[in-house]
C-alpha cells in the first residue's frame, strides 16, 4: 500500500459514502508510529479504515542472562529513514461495541 493510493482510497470513500470522522495520531512506541484513518458509513455498516506507517526494524537484539528468574529483554533498532505502510479495516459490531478487524480474505479475488 502506497501513500498515493491511501489517498486515492480515501478520495473515493468521501466522494462515495458519508464521512463520520477522520484524523492522524502519532504514537511513539515501535520507532514511531503514525495513523491516519477514516470511519464512513457503507454497504456494510459503520467501518474504520487505518493507514499505518511505521519504521523498518533493522536488528533484534535480546539481552538475558543465564540466571535463574531473570527476565529477557528485546531491543529493537529502527530505521531513520525506510518505512513500511500497511492498510488495516475494521467494522463496528453493535453486538460487542468493538471494531472487529475484517480480514483480508472476505474481500475476494475477483
Amino acid at each position: 500500500m502506497t501513500e498515493e493510493r491511501w489517498k486515492d482510497i480515501v478520495g473515493n470513500v468521501k466522494d462515495k459514502f458519508k464521512v463520520e470522522d477522520e484524523g492522524r495520531e502519532h504514537l511513539d512506541e515501535q520507532g514511531g508510529v503514525d495513523i491516519e484513518f477514516i470511519i464512513f458509513t457503507g454497504p456494510l455498516g459503520k467501518i474504520k479504515l487505518e493507514f499505518i506507517t511505521k519504521p523498518v526494524v533493522l536488528d533484534k537484539k535480546t539481552n538475558y542472562s543465564n540466571r535463574i528468574g531473570s527476565e529477557t529483554k528485546v531491543n529493537y533498532v529502527y530505521s531513520e529513514s525506510e518505512k513500511t505502510n500497511r492498510l488495516v479495516a475494521y467494522k463496528w459490531e453493535d453486538g460487542q461495541e468493538e471494531w472487529v478487524e475484517i480480514e483480508a480474505g472476505m474481500f475476494g479475488n475477483g
